[in-house]
């Protein structure tokens, strides 16, 4: 009895004269008893022709078991044109979504702030005294504050009264919780503050003469912060694998910071970067300095007073919203995030902007105008720097779904492209070919997280949407860093590739 097997097809041959002599001689009961062996090995074989098929689209599948081994991966694929889930996993699992929560923040901000929108910084008068209303403008730098005052000093050259700050359009709890102490003092961390001068951020190059023991910082430019360096050990021999030789940094509220541990002598000079700890205090420095270059006397003290107001006397605008955005979501910068979102809450429920009130404002215009609904999810910052944010990819690839379906918004160019641009120029997973250039989405990466979300265009020219978050991912050997999941992701959106 041949037969033939063909995919979700089983073709049974019977010569006739064969079927007659069968039926002839055996019971109608024999007969029965084949055919329902010959149902079953149908139904076996469509069952397992199922499994091979799914089997295959698994994301370890297309990855070529290249998953790193203990890591969680939460992945969906989606058709961009119909909306069709091709791969699921994991996808309602709530994770961390590190930088791609901007991707989140920076529609909400596309869709109610307006490409036109700009930070304001202005010098107001009121009877002798002068007040500098600050805005939040991530960008605003101590250059920008030496116009302000080379503009009144113009019209005098001598201030009375006092000169107050301005911080009001932001509450004073810079940072959102969840944030690792041991990392408040490096820039990526700095705070999000109404006050934000040079981008909250001191820059300097750390150093040790010829002969000499102990190593010093150069800043890059004359900053009000003090840097002790006493207690940072230098080695002047190779250090083994087994010592344990990190540099650790310490600050306090005065922009007071201390460095020690120890550093290989080799590794000198490294640049190094100081989150400001103080907003108001560095402020009041750089007032000051900006007076002296100004040439203006001022009689009275510089003093915080977020209730003062005046006559404007001038301003300085930011770059628009549309600039700021795709700086932020190029370079993943958290402070424009993070100022962003403060600004949303600030404008929406007309107080004091804050991580809370520009999360429920987030919710609120991505449910009104997008229909896109987070309320299941856990969010504190605009940038993914805390640890307490979680979203799931179901939630990000609707977010995603709908930045690619309204390229009107203008979010879609402001994405890195794989090889070309942005935090992807140099992701060694996708920045050559056959994936330079064809994959345009945004970077998210905190301890332990790898993230990736986007668009992918196919060999066919066919265009997926994807979120990619990978979590608990720790390597036995640290020299490894992120070689694994970048052999993971290469192997993946390459299958995608071909495959697609």
């Amino acid at each position: 009895m041949p037969y033939i097997l063909m995919p979700y097809v089983l073709k049974v041959c019977f010569n006739t004269n064969s079927i007659n002599t069968l039926v002839t001689q055996r019971s109608y009961q024999e007969t029965s008893m084949l055919t329902h062996l010959v149902n079953i090995i149908f139904l076996l074989f469509m069952l397992s022709s199922m499994s091979i098929q799914a089997t295959t689209l698994t994301v370890d599948g297309l990855a070529n078991k290249n998953t790193p081994k203990a890591t969680d991966v939460a992945f969906q694929l989606i058709d961009m044109k119909t909306g069709k889930t091709l791969i699921a996993q994991r996808e309602d699992q709530l994770q961390p979504p590190a930088s791609l929560q901007k991707l989140v923040t920076a529609l909400a901000a596309k869709l109610y702030l307006k490409d036109d929108f700009r930070f304001v910084t202005r010098l107001e008068r009121n009877k002798e005294d002068v007040i500098i209303r600050f805005s939040g403008d991530p960008n605003f730098s101590s250059d920008d504050l030496d116009r302000l005052f080379k503009t009144l000093r113009a019209n005098q050259s001598v201030i009375k009264g006092n000169l107050y700050i301005n911080g009001a359009a932001f509450d004073d709890y810079e940072r959102a919780i969840g944030l690792p102490w041991d990392n408040l003092g490096v820039c990526y961390s700095a705070p999000s503050s109404s006050i934000s001068i040079d981008k909250n951020c001191a820059m300097g190059n750390l150093y040790v003469k010829p002969g000499a023991s102990k190593a010093r910082v150069l800043l890059s430019a004359k900053k009000p912060i003090n840097i002790d360096t006493s207690s940072l050990q230098i080695i002047k021999t190779n250090v083994s694998d087994d010592d344990y030789c990190q540099m650790k940094l310490l600050a306090d509220e005065q922009n007071h910071y201390q460095i020690g541990g120890c550093i290989n002598e080799a590794s000198l000079p490294v640049k190094l970067k100081f989150a400001l700890q103080n907003t108001t205090a560095y402020a009041k420095s750089s007032i000051e300095e900006a007076l002296n270059k100004a040439g203006i006397q001022l009689k009275g003290k510089i003093i915080r007073d977020d209730n003062k107001n005046g006559a404007v006397i001038t301003e300085h605008q930011s770059a628009p919203l549309d600039a700021l955005v795709r700086q932020m979501l190029k370079r993943s910068d958290n402070l424009i995030a993070d100022n962003i979102l403060k600004t949303i809450g600030h404008q929406f429920y007309k107080q004091s902007g804050s991580y809370e009130n520009g999360i429920a404002a987030l919710q609120h215009i991505l449910k009104q105008q997008a229909n896109i609904d987070l309320s299941h999810a856990m969010l504190v910052d605009g940038s993914g720097l805390s640890r307490n944010n979680r979203l799931s990819a179901s939630q990000l690839i609707q977010v995603v779904s709908y930045i690619f379906k309204h390229p009107e918004l203008g979010l879609i160019s402001d994405l890195p492209v794989s090889g070309e641009s942005g935090t992807l120029a140099f992701r060694s997973s996708v920045n050559k070919p056959p994936l330079k250039g064809q994959i345009q989405a945004k970077t998210g990466t905190l301890y332990g997280t790898y993230n990736l979300a986007g668009k992918i265009r196919t060999k066919s020219n066919r265009d997926l949407l994807f979120v990619q978050i990978v979590t608990n991912f720790h390597p036995a050997d640290e020299k490894q860093s992120r070689w694994p999941v970048m052999k993971f992701e290469k192997s993946l959106y390459e299958s995608i590739y071909q495959r697609f």
